[in-house]
C-alpha cells in the first residue's frame, strides 16, 4: 500500500502505530487493511486465540489516527509520553 512502519509498541488491549504513508492512502483504508492482515495471520499462527473472544473479532472496529505532520520522531514520541503520563491517576 506504499506505506512504512516507523515505530510500534502497545499495551495489552492497543497499539501505537507510528506509520509513513502516500497522501493519496485513505487513513481508514490502511487501518482496515493492517487490523483484516493481522486478524488473519493471527488466526493462522494461533487458532486458539479467535476462541478467547465471544464473537471471534480480534479488533474492534475503532481507532484514532493522528497527523504527525512530518514531525521529528523524537517530538511524537515524548508528546506521546506526556499525553500517557496525563492520564495516568
Amino acid at each position: 500500500m506504499g506505506a512504512d512502519l516507523i515505530e510500534c509498541d502497545g499495551e495489552a488491549d492497543h497499539v501505537h502505530l507510528l506509520i509513513e504513508y502516500p497522501p493519496k492512502r485513505s487513513v481508514s483504508v490502511l487501518v482496515n487493511a493492517l487490523k483484516g492482515t493481522s486478524s488473519r495471520m493471527l488466526r493462522s499462527a494461533r487458532p486458539d486465540i479467535a476462541a478467547r473472544f465471544p464473537d471471534g473479532v480480534l479488533w474492534s472496529p475503532s481507532y484514532l489516527a493522528i497527523s504527525a505532520g512530518g514531525a521529528p520522531l523524537d517530538t511524537i514520541k515524548q508528546y506521546v509520553e506526556q499525553q500517557r503520563a496525563s492520564l495516568r491517576p
